[in-house]
Order: C-alpha cells, then sequence, then structure tokens
C-alpha cells in the first residue's frame, strides 16, 4: 500500500485519514485488528511515513 500521506482526523486521534496513491482519501480507525492500522504503524515505525497532528 502506498500511502503518500497521513493525519489525524481530531484531537482525539481517533481516526487517522490517510491518502492511498491511486485509490484517494481512506479513513482509519486507530484498532489493531484492522490491516491499513497494521500497515500504517508498520510504515511509521519503519521510519516511512509520519502521521500529522490534527488541524485544531
Amino acid at each position: 500500500m502506498n500511502i503518500t500521506s497521513a493525519k489525524y482526523a481530531n484531537e482525539e486521534n481517533n481516526t487517522i485519514v490517510i491518502v492511498v496513491e491511486g485509490y484517494g482519501n481512506m479513513f482509519v480507525p486507530p484498532d489493531p485488528e484492522n490491516t491499513d492500522y497494521v500497515e500504517i504503524m508498520r510504515q511509521v515505525d519503519a521510519g516511512e511515513l509520519t502521521i500529522e497532528a490534527a488541524d485544531e
């Protein structure tokens, strides 16, 4: 999955908005059983992706 950006949707950090190349925006809950969330965190841990803070 080629995630081009990631950002929390709100200050509660209960949703991550990601942009996936060739797909568009996806809204991903921080759930360790969600395969998209697992991939986001793999990329974060590998230093390949940073999740931006939500707009205030």
